[in-house]
């Protein structure tokens, strides 16, 4: 049984975000970036599929916590004999990349244990494991291909792969204080593993770091553990001072601000929808997509809440991105990136791998980057509006930009998609694609006579005007009295909540007020939570079924807020926090019915739709004093 997703904590450098589990596993590590092959996947399969394992022996987990607004992990353990506590942390240092991992003693004593499985290349790669001697302390060298990966600490004393007794013969792996190299698997080649015990009394501290290099460069140096501590809180508490945050929910809204903020790469601005690939949105079926990229429509909304919390230095880095990755070639935008712009994502199955509870294929990179997609223009409009509104001025190339993409818009005017859901069923004229087209003209009129910036404000407008006749007249379907998930069905679809936050028509609008009693007949579960739409219909062309999808359930609560139905808001609002696991994390869904989060994780769509649902109900509230 693979561990539950509440049970894991996400690790962040703004480079990479490995999943630590409850009882010390780090079970997926992509090295050196979010969407880099991983070096621990045993999340996507089994121990030997790479882990590092950190636990006190007949030990339990007491507590765990993040140190006040960082990504440092602190784990309690206690023992029958003494009390340990885990710090795990990376440190956001920008030039090297590290995993470090502290363990003290509080009282008593306690022996703590390693099971280290360094694995290449999601497992395909058996790395070169051997002992060296480095600034004076053996040190343990794995180097595969293009990888290299140093383990530096308190490694004491070393058995060989096929020498696992000391000078006394004992087993080196039963003495305090021993690393042991042994071998997994069955019949011909087998990959390491290194094990270790190590007893601490009451004061001891032990510190390991786990440092990635390119394999053909020197060594890194020995990492100064207190400083870099010192360091991963000191920049972590001086991100979070800029931080605008006033809701009844500032403790999960500031942890979701910090979340999209760790699933930011810092040096390139681009945002990744999530740090993990392929789980599942169903246990046991096909639907596991990798989510490890930039997605202009995901990213876009993270920009929107950003700037409403007073992050705008983030969405200019942001938008520095787009402009590398969509360069030259807004003629063929792509609705997704790699972190630093790139276009090949190439969808490719690991049939080796088991998969998160026997769901399979495991899949890496992401097929639906060649998709249309309508919607996303609009997106990226829309934030980059707010940052013009917010202050931001616009240079030559960042509104020559906006203009190609309108121009896209203009080619591609009437032509079906694939949705916002990345079906990979039929093309169809998605109504939510539509209204986000016309937001996104809309934006450009909106510069040119607001801001007095260029561009063929009379095309747009006419453009603007076309779309909003098309739409009233397709998209809203008379006879059920209620806008549909496309123009040739009659069909509802969640993405629909989002047409008052394009400016399309307001929150209150009787239309949208039936509409959301239509959402909620036919998309809502016993549980008052929120599907996508309803998969029964083979509209997206996948087998199999998903659960409620959690910024769905959070636009409902905005749509609450924004309408005059501020205790339901409340209610639900307080219903969703509460499936956030003890770190304050969200996954892409929810299981009501086993209690589970579900889907990759963490993921910035659930945790933006938090940070929003929370905003609208602070806002309803706010009305409500004044009148």
């Amino acid at each position: 049984m693979s561990t539950h997703l509440e049970d894991y904590a996400l690790l962040s450098d703004l480079r990479t975000g490995p999943l630590v589990s409850r009882d010390g596993s780090i079970d997926w590590l992509c090295l050196p970036r979010f969407d880099s092959a991983a070096v621990f996947c045993a999340i996507l399969g089994g121990p030997d599929d790479g882990r590092w394992k950190l636990s006190a022996v007949d030990g339990e987990v007491v507590e765990r916590r993040y140190l006040p607004q960082t990504f440092v992990l602190e784990t309690t353990w206690r023992t029958p004999t003494g009390t340990v506590r885990v710090t795990d942390f990376l440190p956001p240092r920008g030039d090297r990349d590290d995993v470090v991992r502290r363990v003290e003693c509080l009282d008593g004593t306690a022996e703590v244990e390693h099971d280290l499985r360094l694995r290449f290349d999601y497992a395909r790669a058996t790395p070169w494991v051997r002992v060296v001697e480095h600034d004076g302390a053996p040190a343990l060298l794995s180097l595969a291909g293009p990888d290299g990966v140093l383990v530096t600490g308190p490694l004491l004393t070393w058995a060989g792969v096929d020498d696992h007794e000391d000078d006394e013969g004992h087993d080196a792996a039963e003495q305090p204080g021993a690393f042991r190299a042994g071998q997994d698997g069955e019949g011909g080649a087998r990959a390491p593993r290194l094990t270790g015990r190590f007893r601490l009394e009451k004061g001891d501290v032990l510190d390991w770091d786990l440092a990635w290099f390119p394999s053909w460069d020197d060594l890194p140096d020995r990492i100064d553990a207190d400083r870099a501590l010192a360091e991963t809180l000191e920049y972590w508490a001086e991100w979070s001072s800029r931080l605008t945050v006033h809701t009844d929910h500032d403790p999960i809204v500031l942890r979701s601000l910090l979340v999209l903020r760790a699933l930011t790469h810092e040096r390139t601005g681009g945002i990744v929808a999530a740090p993990t690939a392929s789980l599942p949105e169903g246990l046991g079926g096909e639907r596991n997509w990798d989510y490890r990229f930039v997605w202009l429509r995901d990213a876009a909304l993270t920009i929107e809440v950003a700037i409403a919390h007073g992050l705008t230095r983030g969405a200019r880095l942001w938008r520095d991105w787009l402009l590398r990755a969509v360069a030259g070639d807004a003629d063929d935008i792509k609705i997704m990136y790699g972190i630093g712009g790139e276009r090949e994502l190439d969808e490719k199955e690991l049939d080796h791998l088991a998969g998160y509870e026997d769901s399979r294929p495991v899949r890496i990179g992401n097929g639906a980057a060649d998709q249309y997609q309508a919607d996303v223009v609009g997106e990226v409009m829309i934030a980059l509006a707010m940052l013009r509104d917010a202050g931001v001025e616009e240079d030559q190339y960042s509104w020559g930009l906006q203009k190609s993409l309108l121009r896209y818009c203009e080619v591609n005017f009437d032509r079906e998609d694939h949705g916002i859901w990345e079906m990979r069923g039929d093309l169809h004229y998605f109504t939510h694609g539509r209204a986000m087209m016309w937001a996104a003209f809309d934006r450009g009129v909106r510069a040119v006579e607001e801001h007095g910036l260029d561009g063929p404000v009379e095309r747009w407008r006419e453009l603007r005007d076309r779309l909003r006749e098309e739409i009233d007249t397709r998209g809203f379907n008379r006879e059920i009295d209620s806008f549909t998930q496309a123009y040739d069905t009659t069909e509802v679809d969640a993405s629909l909540l989002q047409l008052p936050h394009t400016g399309y028509l307001a929150y209150d609008d009787p239309r949208m007020l039936s509409t959301v009693a239509r959402i909620e007949k036919d998309l809502r579960d016993d549980h008052g939570l929120l599907h996508r739409y309803r998969t029964d219909t083979g509209v997206d062309g996948l087998e199999g079924e998903e659960h409620p999808f959690l910024i769905c359930c959070f636009w409902l609560v905005e749509q609450y807020a924004m309408s005059g139905r501020l205790e339901e808001a409340e209610a639900l609002m307080d219903q969703l926090t509460g499936y956030a696991n003890d770190l304050g994390l969200l996954s892409e869904e929810y299981d009501p019915e086993a209690g589970r989060l579900i889907g990759n994780f963490p993921q910035a769509f659930s945790h933006l739709g938090l940070i929003r649902a929370a905003d609208a109900i602070a806002a309803a509230r706010e009305r409500e004093a004044a009148t």
